[in-house]
């Protein structure tokens, strides 16, 4: 799925121009359906509050699933950046 596939998401998300500085990088590549959210939510854990998470995945159904994740667990979607090979999802904890 390519950007110009998502416009119906567009506004779920946000899509940055530059990579953020992350407190912790999970690196997800190649991993199935549904190891992205179970890595997130065993990752985010690990983190303090006000800390950022960089998931990188090449799973396109991520860009659904990570900022509904998000809305449903109190954390910040901050953004995604997309590469020519996979994305980078930034989740920011908001609480323990």
């Amino acid at each position: 799925m390519s950007i110009a596939e998502l416009s119906g998401h567009e506004k779920l998300l946000k899509f940055l121009d530059k990579p953020i500085a992350a407190d912790a990088i999970t690196d997800i590549i190649y991993m199935m359906c549904p190891m992205h959210l179970l890595t997130l939510q065993e990752r985010i854990k690990e983190l303090k509050v006000g800390q950022v998470l960089a998931v990188l995945t090449d799973y396109d159904g991520a860009l659904e699933d990570i900022p509904a994740w998000c809305g449903k667990t109190g954390n910040e979607f901050v953004g995604v950046l997309e590469s020519p090979d996979y994305y980078s999802f930034y989740v920011k904890k908001l609480k323990e």
